[in-house]
């Protein structure tokens, strides 16, 4: 058999990598609204398992559907995702002024990418019309969607580089994101950080950023090279085990 001291020994080998969070957006909330030209206020909850990860985050205004999500322009770069925060900047003239616009949550030190719920960004007088699709292409999910653009892209900002994240750079203009960012699905509720997220990242849909799934679920498992570490990690402790036995 194996002394307690042992199985304290092989449980702190894994537990390091068992350990893991992301930030968490808060708002924009499904049903929040912002007029053009006026002020947009994105709000998060910060990455408390990690003082580095998240320390350099970016916020890109995104449009489209759960799984051909399009980069408009990144809105925030440089901003601490390890600590609660906000930011705010000037909301953008867009076509159509409807819900179908959110926020993704990016760091060059990660594969995953968090976002907040659908918003409309209505007209500078508060103008705007509902999501020209229903349902979502290929499943049928009832959350609304569309894909906008900005009225003037030459305003518009690049997505930022992300390294070792298989996503590649889009232009701003409204190109869809690939690999990464295009596989990921977002489900009614947002990404909510756990212990058990170490390898696992569950994408949160555009429908609601709240825990609330009453719009439909539709969460992905998005698996990065922390999988892989976290497997490895337990195959040598229960190799270990047995050979105690």
């Amino acid at each position: 058999m194996f002394t307690l001291s042992t199985l304290t020994f092989l449980l702190a080998l894994a537990l390091p990598l068992l350990v893991r969070a992301d930030v968490t957006p808060a708002e924009p909330a499904p049903g929040a609204s912002f007029n053009a030209g006026s002020s947009c206020t994105i709000t998060w909850i910060g990455d408390k398992a990690s003082t580095t990860i998240w320390k350099n985050m970016a916020i890109e205004l995104m449009t489209g559907d759960n799984y051909d999500m399009v980069h408009l322009t990144t809105v925030a770069t440089n901003q601490d995702g390890t600590v609660d925060g906000s930011f705010s900047y000037t909301c953008p003239e867009v076509t159509p002024n409807s819900a179908i616009y959110f926020y993704q949550f990016t760091s060059p030190l990660t594969n995953n990418a968090t976002w907040t719920g659908r918003f409309t960004i209505a007209s500078s007088t508060g103008n705007s019309t509902p999501p020209p699709n229903a349902t979502q292409p290929g499943t049928g999910e009832a959350i609304p969607w569309g894909t906008g653009a900005l009225n003037d892209p030459s305003k518009a900002v690049a997505a930022p580089i992300l390294s070792g994240s298989g996503a590649t750079s889009s232009t701003a203009s409204g190109v869809s994101l690939s690999s990464t960012a295009m596989s990921m699905v977002r489900s009614s509720s947002s990404v909510m950080s756990s212990s058990a997220s170490s390898s696992v990242s569950l994408s949160s849909s555009a429908a609601s950023p709240s825990t609330s799934a009453s719009n439909g679920v539709a969460a992905a498992a998005i698996i990065d090279g922390r999988v892989w570490a976290t497997m490895m990690s337990l195959g040598a402790s229960a190799m270990a085990f047995m050979l105690l036995l």
